[in-house]
């Protein structure tokens, strides 16, 4: 779902035809997007599955911690990474929403209404609150493990918890609906790295050795972590 249109560099070539061919498609997605996205949902059902009773506490705290991490990165990926995933593309699918948005009602009474771009509109909003949540989330965790507040802190944290499990779902409701409609699998990319059928790909390099530095930094933050918070 990248808005951008492929550059002169970004054309086809032979050379890139055949490999999209023999590989089943175009690469659009990266090693390391796809390895953040697994690594945070993973992160955030542990976390939200050990919220409850002490015994899994080192645990839930120190998922919380890997959360906080894993935005970090995916925040200077999109800051300082290729330009597919820049945080750029974002904001402009959020900018192309709102100006389709405004021109609805006039689109409706012709009734030519392109409905991609309400789509995109959704799923970026989607994915920007899920960015932006974990910020109160993990913070309110941070507050409790320090014991800086009482029972209404921990309902606060509670209430994000649960009010970012109903954005995972919306999200994934979003991505059942617009496949459903576009009749293409939306979740492709983050499997596979791929979509079907010939063209440019939009991702040049895979960048699987940050994928793989990404994945061990997590485990071992992981074992420290919970080592540490045991600990204390």
């Amino acid at each position: 779902m990248n808005i951008t249109a492929p550059t002169t560099a970004d054309r086809p070539t032979t050379a890139s035809r055949a490999a999209n061919a023999s590989t089943g498609g175009r690469r659009v997605t990266d090693a390391p997007t796809r390895v953040y996205h697994w690594l945070l949902a993973l992160s955030f059902l542990g976390a939200y599955l050990s919220g409850d009773g002490e015994r899994l506490r080192a645990l839930h705290v120190t998922l919380g911690y890997t959360m906080a991490g894993l935005i970090v990165f995916r925040l200077l990926y999109g800051l300082f990474g290729p330009r597919q995933v820049r945080l750029s593309v974002l904001r402009n699918k959020l900018a192309l929403g709102l100006a389709w948005l405004r021109s609805l009602p006039a689109s409706l009474a012709r009734g030519q209404v392109n409905w991609q771009p309400g789509q995109n509109l959704l799923m970026a909003l989607a994915i920007t609150l899920l960015l932006l949540f974990v910020l109160p989330l993990t913070l309110s965790g941070y507050a409790i493990y320090h014991e800086w507040g009482g029972e209404w802190l921990e309902e606060l944290h509670e209430f994000f918890g649960n009010g970012y499990l109903m954005l995972v779902l919306a999200h994934l409701g979003l991505l059942l609906g617009i496949s459903l409609w576009r009749r293409k699998n939306q979740a492709l990319p983050m499997l596979t790295g791929r979509l079907p059928g010939k063209g440019p790909d939009l991702v040049r390099r895979n960048q699987g050795w940050l994928a793989v530095l990404l994945l061990l930094a997590v485990l071992v933050a992981l074992r420290v972590g919970r080592r540490t918070v045991a600990r204390a």
